[in-house]
């Protein structure tokens, strides 16, 4: 009652007040911290995606016939499908882009890598040999022979 007129106002506790402000002050530092932390774990991969094989894949020659000056020895195998296997059997497998370039996640560990659903005996498309290392990716070029000459 103020004057005898009361307004329906409670009594508020300075120390509830104070209470509530260093509350809100703690949660706003608390969210802060934790805006600046977080593009720092967004940057980071997935040990998962940073761990496995990458590279080229080209075959040569490119044309029966002896070499040219003018021409490539070598040109990607592009669009190619390629199997992963280790000591268990296969694991993965993956697809060269147009310009023979692959990227596949593996585990670390030791790994073969040929031609999938080879048929033809001419030319050799692997295997390969390949170590994968934790934390990275290995960077291959292998070469392909076509068995054209």
């Amino acid at each position: 009652m103020w004057f005898g007129v009361s307004f329906g106002f409670r009594h508020i506790d300075p120390n509830r007040i104070a209470g509530v402000i260093w509350s809100m002050e703690r949660f706003s530092i608390i969210m802060g911290l934790l805006f600046m932390i977080a593009p720092v774990f967004a940057e980071q991969p997935s040990s998962g995606a940073e761990t496995g094989i990458e590279g080229v894949i080209s075959i040569s020659p490119a044309q029966p016939g002896p070499s040219r000056v003018d021409a490539p020895s070598s040109k990607p195998l592009a669009n190619t499908a390629f199997v992963v296997e280790n000591e268990k059997g296969e694991v993965a497998s993956f697809t060269t882009d147009d310009q023979g370039r692959f990227r596949t996640p593996l585990a670390p560990g030791h790994y073969q890598v040929s031609l999938k659903g080879r048929k033809s005996t001419i030319g050799r498309f692997g295997p390969f040999e390949a170590d994968v290392a934790s934390g990275k990716m290995t960077k291959v070029q292998w070469e392909c022979d076509s068995g054209i000459r």
